[in-house]
């Protein structure tokens, strides 16, 4: 991003109608959907993100401002202050955005399973208005289609991913109906040292609670006895062979998910970010985690 396109949209935040003064937005790192500045006004601070609609990653501002809102009333995400079209602002908590290594750990993982249960239940109550489906198959489907239409140099490669995707959709089978964040990286929780918070719900949406707890696996590089944790503080329940099995594959689900979304902004994307990269690392996880999947 230039100096002249970062001076715009500090100026874009600047004219916003709340504000009880001047302020000088401050950029956030960290946001590969939206940009974001910290602004402080008076005695408060303010996360202010913009970002337009993304069609081809299924990304609908009007449904991450509900999800903000509902989750809010839910008590799992800072209070939205302002909405507008491209424009959400929420109050700054102040905190420490959690690490991968953060969550390798069985205290945090008790930590963070009621926040999900509070997520799953608590925000779809909240929630008003239209919402949206989160389910990983389709998107996986969808990017193969739009992969296609855009030439990507991954064309080769979408049969056999797309196949892969097939199999794993049937072994994860049927499933649970929640609300799901759908992107829990560590970079989205923060801990304020007495409590946990989600934020960022871009990827928000109906769907399965497995996708969760599997993308938080995948995200943190869980252990096998971590993930077995993980899924049994969740489900108050020991793991089954049957249960393991399905949430293998939506690890798998999860992995490749990312690996094509990050194929997808390879060519539609224009924030600067390393997507080449990231595809690489994203797949080479992937194709580990399938293997590991197919000898179960």
């Amino acid at each position: 991003m230039t100096a002249g396109e970062m001076e715009a949209l500090k100026e874009r935040v600047r004219s916003l109608p709340l504000w009880s003064g001047l302020v000088d937005p401050q950029p956030l790192e960290g946001g590969i959907t939206n940009v974001n500045f910290h602004v402080v006004d008076g005695a408060e601070g303010y996360v202010v993100r913009l970002g337009d609609d993304i069609p081809v990653h299924h990304v609908m501002r009007f449904n991450e401002a509900a999800a903000s809102r509902a989750a809010a009333e839910a008590g799992v995400s800072p209070e939205v202050v302002y909405a507008e079209r491209g424009v959400l602002v929420v109050r700054f908590v102040e905190g420490r955005t959690l690490g991968e290594a953060d969550l390798r750990s069985a205290a945090m993982l008790d930590r963070f399973v009621p926040l999900l249960h509070q997520v799953h239940w608590q925000v779809a109550r909240a929630f008003r208005g239209p919402a949206l489906i989160f389910w990983p198959f389709h998107v996986l489907r969808d990017y193969g289609r739009t992969l296609e239409e855009g030439e990507s140099r991954h064309r080769a490669d979408l049969p056999a991913l797309l196949r892969i995707a097939e199999d794993l959709e049937a072994a994860v089978g049927r499933v649970d109906l929640v609300f799901g964040h759908n992107d829990l990286l560590p970079g989205n929780i923060l801990d304020d040292g007495k409590r946990l918070w989600l934020i960022d719900w871009d990827y928000a949406g109906f769907g399965s609670p497995l996708f969760d707890l599997a993308n938080l696996a995948t995200n943190c590089g869980l252990s096998v006895a971590l993930e077995r944790h993980l899924l049994e503080r969740y489900f108050e329940a020991p793991v089954s062979d049957e249960r393991l099995r399905r949430f293998s594959a939506m690890k798998c689900a999860s992995l490749l998910r990312e690996t094509l979304w990050s194929m997808v902004s390879e060519i539609h994307s224009t924030l600067d970010f390393d997507y080449v990269a990231y595809t690489a690392e994203n797949r080479a996880r992937f194709e580990s985690a399938h293997q590991l999947f197919t000898q179960l």
